[in-house]
C-alpha cells in the first residue's frame, strides 16, 4: 500500500493530516504512534476507507482504494475499532459469521467455505470454549478477540486495528498483542495498528510510523525510530533507552 501526500481537513482550514506520505509493506506489522491529536486514527481511517482524504491518494496493489467496490475492498482490508457496540443477544459465533458478508453473492461461495472461515477465525483467536456464549457475558478482552475473529473471517489481506489494547488490563493487552504477532507470523497477515504504548510498539512492530502534528516525523524499524531524541521532540519527555537479553530494547520516561 502506498500513501501519497494525504491531507485531511475537517473544517476547511486546519489540517488533521498535512501531507502524509508513507508505504505499508506486505506481511509486516506496521504501528502508527504519536501523541493525542496527531492524526494516527485519522490516517488509519483513511487507509481503511472510512474517511476520504481532502487531498492525496492511497493505492493498494497499484489501484486507488476509492476505485474498489465495497465488497471487493472488504476482502482486501478489515478494521477493528478501539470501541465497538456489542449487540445484545448475539452469540460469539453469530457475530464472527458477519465477517463473511463481503463474500456473499460470489459464484464461488459455498456454505462450507463460510463455515470453514468462521471455524478458522474462532480457532485463531482461541474462542472455542465460548463460541456459543452471548457477547454481554464476556470480559473486555474476550469481546475484543471476538471482533478480531469477525475481521479474520473476512479473509482480508490486511487487518487494521485502532488502539486495540485500550480499556484492557495488562494481561489482556499482552494476550491480544501476542495474538496479533501470531496472526502475522503464522498466516503472513499484514497488520496496521495504532498504539499509545511505546514499549509495546517497539516489541510488536516491524515498522513504526512516528507522527507529530498531522505529519510523519520519521519511520522505519523500531531501533531507528524510537530514539530518545525523537521521543523528546514528539512527546516532550526525556526517556532512558535500554536493551537487555530478556526484553530487548525498552524505554523508561525519566522527566518532563
Amino acid at each position: 500500500m502506498e500513501i501519497s501526500n494525504i491531507v485531511m481537513s475537517y473544517d476547511g482550514v486546519s489540517n488533521q493530516l498535512d501531507g502524509v506520505t508513507s508505504s505499508l509493506e506486505k506481511g509486516k506489522i506496521t504501528t502508527i504512534i504519536g501523541p493525542n491529536g496527531c492524526g494516527k486514527s485519522t490516517l488509519l481511517s483513511i487507509i481503511s476507507r472510512n474517511h476520504t482524504a481532502s487531498h492525496g491518494k492511497v493505492r493498494l496493489e497499484n489501484k486507488d482504494i476509492l476505485e474498489y467496490k465495497a465488497k471487493e475492498f472488504a476482502r482486501k482490508i478489515a478494521i477493528v475499532y478501539q470501541t465497538n457496540i456489542t449487540p445484545h443477544q448475539l452469540t460469539v459465533e453469530k457475530l464472527v459469521s458477519y465477517g463473511r458478508l463481503p463474500h456473499q453473492n460470489l459464484l464461488s461461495r459455498t456454505v462450507e467455505e463460510d463455515q470453514a472461515a468462521i471455524d478458522w477465525a474462532i480457532d485463531c483467536t482461541n474462542l472455542h470454549s465460548i463460541r456459543d456464549r452471548h457477547l454481554e457475558q464476556l470480559s473486555g478482552g474476550q469481546r475484543q478477540r471476538v471482533w478480531i475473529a469477525m475481521a479474520l473471517a473476512q479473509k482480508s489481506e490486511i487487518l487494521c486495528l485502532d488502539e486495540p489494547t485500550t480499556y484492557l488490563d495488562i494481561y489482556y493487552q499482552i494476550e491480544l498483542l501476542e495474538l496479533i504477532k501470531k496472526l502475522n507470523n503464522e498466516y503472513s497477515l499484514t497488520i496496521v495498528m495504532v498504539l499509545h504504548d511505546m514499549n509495546q510498539a517497539i516489541k510488536y512492530s516491524d515498522h513504526i510510523i512516528l507522527m507529530k502534528d498531522g505529519k510523519v516525523l520519521t519511520e522505519g524499524v523500531p531501533t531507528d525510530v524510537m530514539t530518545k531524541e525523537n521521543i523528546k521532540e514528539v512527546y516532550g519527555v526525556d526517556v532512558l533507552v535500554e536493551t537487555n537479553e530478556l526484553t530487548g530494547m525498552y524505554m523508561v520516561p525519566i522527566t518532563i
